[in-house]
C-alpha cells in the first residue's frame, strides 16, 4: 500500500469526530488511520436509509488518500454514495486484554478510528483495473499479473466506490492496568493476556 501519501497531514475534525472520552489516547495523524485500515482491510459502514440506522461489514482498503470498497451494482449503498450522502467507517482491532485488580479498571489495547466520507462510483477503466489491482497484489505480491481480470459483464455488474475522508479519528490504548494505589495490596493477578477473537 501507498503509505506515503499525506501521512503526514492531520484529519480535520469536527464536534462530531473530536475524541472526548481519553482523549489523550487520541490521534489525528493520517499515518495511524493508513496503517490501520492497511492491516485489517474490514470495516463496517454505516449509513442512514428511511430513518434507519444501518450498519454493514465490508472490505475497504486503501490507495492514496482514498478509500475504496465494492457493492453491487445499484445496490442501496451505491446510490446513497453517488447521492452525495456522508457514510461512517468504523475500524477497530485489539490485542490484549488488560486485566486489573478491580472490575471497573478492566479494559483491552486495541487500536480504532471512526471517520466520516462521501464518494462516488469509479467510472474509468483503468481505475477500476488499478484500485483491483492494489488490493489483489498487496493480498498476494503479483497474484494479479496471473489471474484473469474483470469480464464486462463482471465490470457491469460491480459497483467500485471511492471515498474521500472528511474528517475522523484514531483512538487507541497500550500498556498495563491503572490500578487504585488502595487495590494494589488485593491479592489477585493483574497484567495483561492476550487477545482471542478468532477462534
Amino acid at each position: 500500500m501507498d503509505t506515503a501519501i499525506n501521512c503526514t497531514q492531520e484529519l480535520s475534525t469536527t464536534a462530531k469526530s473530536k475524541v472526548r472520552r481519553a482523549a489523550k489516547r487520541a490521534s489525528y495523524q493520517r499515518r495511524d488511520v493508513y496503517q490501520l485500515v492497511d492491516e485489517l482491510k474490514l470495516g463496517h459502514v454505516g449509513f442512514v436509509q428511511s430513518g434507519q440506522v444501518i450498519i454493514i461489514p465490508l472490505t475497504i482498503w486503501r490507495k492514496g488518500d482514498c478509500l475504496y470498497f465494492h457493492v453491487a451494482n445499484k445496490s442501496r449503498l451505491q446510490k446513497l454514495v453517488d447521492a452525495g450522502e456522508t457514510i461512517c467507517i468504523s475500524f477497530a482491532q485489539y490485542d490484549e486484554w488488560v486485566l486489573a485488580k478491580s472490575a471497573f479498571h478492566h479494559s483491552a489495547n486495541y487500536r480504532s478510528a471512526v471517520l466520516f466520507c462521501r464518494g462516488e462510483r469509479v467510472q474509468d477503466t483503468w481505475e477500476f483495473d488499478e484500485v483491483f489491482k492494489t488490493i489483489i497484489n498487496d493480498i498476494e505480491p503479483d497474484r494479479w499479473e496471473q489471474v484473469r481480470a474483470p469480464n464486462t459483464q463482471e465490470r457491469k455488474g460491480t459497483a467500485l466506490m471511492r471515498l474521500t475522508i472528511e474528517e475522523g479519528s484514531f483512538k487507541s490504548r497500550s500498556g498495563a492496568p491503572t490500578d487504585n494505589k488502595e487495590d494494589q495490596s488485593l491479592p489477585v493477578w493483574s497484567g495483561v493476556k492476550p487477545a482471542c477473537p478468532f477462534r
